[in-house]
């Protein structure tokens, strides 16, 4: 079996093993990292064979850390790097050049549209009606688009929202609440077939989907990297972050938002951003810790998600689509049924 994990920002780890009754066995590791000293790397392939097949990544990540000498140097990857492509052969995932990926940037549509979209694109590349598919999100109406686990009237401010004109809504993944304007923001999402992100947990699979966007700004010149467990971030403040979802049709829905501009004021009455949810971030208040790539590039909007664009089209090779009117159809049916109701913007109490 044969596995690869391009740690995000670092190495290349490559893994070839067999499995002989239940268990790991002719293990050895390999690719473009540093390691010193080079006896380390025996003591890593010593320590992993015989391990069970079913050990999780946890177990073989210890496993690795434990067998190491005390003076050994890793750099560019990391023992939970070796776990994760261990796991990820025994799995046998995929990679993302496996696929036809589309890329789709289509017409601004309201929020409440937006949500719906994602969960019907994703179901489609689950069951196989749809490519894999980067789906960069427009918009040309205000809204707080909160996690699937947050409460409204903990989040929003009722009296502010309607003043200016911001509507409420609730996607299917978790995560924290998000302030949309027109213009300033850049939002995306991914749908991915599952086997992509075999063998990795929520945290690494962040990170992983994510990387192509980081290279994007840094050849744009921000000093973007990654802060788990799903900030897009820079020396200047938080960038983004990121949301996930795994569903039952076999595939993975992740979407990020960046901020490009920002009305720190007009955020801060809108939403209720309590003292408790920055205060391990060592700031005054929510608008001073997001720096929009606006102040960090001096770009327009549109020549960031062209970077972008290119950026993953380069990378994966991906040709440009559109989203059909059937799947129009079907959001739009789930709009009516489901995201426009108030038993779902309110199931949370």
């Amino acid at each position: 079996m044969h596995g690869e994990y391009k740690v995000p920002g670092g190495k290349l780890v490559v893994v070839d093993l067999d499995v002989v009754d239940g268990a790991i066995a002719r293990f050895h590791l390999s690719g473009d990292f540093f390691l010193e000293p080079d006896s380390a790397l025996e003591a890593i392939d010593s320590a992993v064979n015989g391990l069970s097949a079913e050990s999780d990544a946890a177990t073989i990540a210890a496993a690795v850390k434990g067998a190491l000498p005390k003076d050994a140097v890793l750099l560019g990857f990391s023992p939970e790097a070796v776990a994760v492509a261990i796991r990820r052969s025994l799995a046998k995932a995929t990679s993302w050049r496996d696929y036809d990926w589309e890329l789709v940037h289509s017409k601004a549509v309201p929020p409440v549209m937006q949500m719906a979209l994602d969960e019907v694109l994703a179901t489609a590349v689950g069951e196989g009606h749809r490519q894999p598919t980067l789906r960069i999100w427009e918009w040309d109406e205000p809204a707080v688009v909160i996690g699937s686990f947050q409460s409204v009237k903990n989040e929003v401010d009722p009296v502010n929202a309607e003043k200016y004109g911001f509507d409420v809504v609730r996607r299917i993944s978790g995560g924290g609440a998000m302030f949309m304007e027109a213009g300033s923001v850049i939002t995306y999402s991914i749908y991915a077939p599952a086997d992509l992100v075999q063998g990795m947990s929520f945290a690494d699979s962040y990170a992983f989907l994510d990387e192509w966007v980081i290279i994007a700004l840094k050849s744009l010149g921000i000093d973007a990297f990654y802060q788990p467990l799903n900030d897009i971030t820079s020396p200047h403040g938080k960038i983004g972050g990121a949301a996930q979802k795994r569903l039952g049709s076999g595939a993975v829905l992740h979407h990020v938002t960046m901020s490009y501009d920002m009305d720190g004021q007009k955020m801060t009455e809108v939403l209720r951003i309590g003292r408790e949810k920055i205060s391990d971030k060592g700031i005054a208040s929510a608008a001073k810790r997001v720096d929009p790539l606006r102040s960090q590039t001096g770009l327009t909007r549109a020549e960031i998600i062209d970077q972008m664009k290119a950026t993953f089209t380069n990378l994966y090779g991906a040709t440009p689509g559109d989203i059909t009117p059937q799947e129009y159809a079907a959001a739009e049916k789930l709009v009516a049924e489901k995201f426009s109701t108030e038993a779902w913007l309110y199931r949370v109490p």
